[in-house]
């Protein structure tokens, strides 16, 4: 009986120790920001919260990745995002992250992206069904 509580006891030290190192590797991904009906998130810094991040991306409807021409992560864009009657529904300020995350209803949208110093670009996009993804290359 002294032994199965000893080992019982230990079980629970370890699991003890591990607890913090879960809390830290769900916690890689930013919290969720809201924007009138739009929620999102950006980031991707950092080797660790990239791989999160992109881990996450097929559990929201639409994600946009910048990068360079050589594929590298581009951290300082400004995104706007347009419903198909021309109305901003989401804009983000240039120091998110490579990755954003965007839960947006169904529907059709114009998304404008610019890096500091570069010229904007233009996609749009049909949110519906599955997951959406656009990167950008700059």
């Amino acid at each position: 009986m002294h032994r199965a509580l000893s080992i019982l006891r230990s079980g629970t030290m370890v699991l003890a120790a591990a607890a913090p190192w879960v809390v830290q590797a769900q916690s890689a991904v930013p919290p969720m920001q809201a924007q009138g009906d739009v929620k999102y998130v950006c980031g991707g810094i950092g080797s660790r919260q990239s791989t999160a991040m992109q881990g996450e991306m097929r559990d929201h409807p639409f994600s946009l990745m910048f990068v360079n021409a050589r594929g590298e992560f581009l951290a300082a864009v400004a995104v706007t995002v347009k419903n198909d009657a021309g109305t901003n529904v989401l804009s983000i300020p240039s120091s998110g992250g490579p990755i954003c995350l965007i839960d947006l209803p169904d529907g059709r949208y114009t998304v404008e992206a610019e890096p500091q110093g570069k010229k904007r670009q233009t996609r749009t996009v049909a949110v519906g069904a599955g997951h959406r993804s656009i990167e950008f290359r700059f």
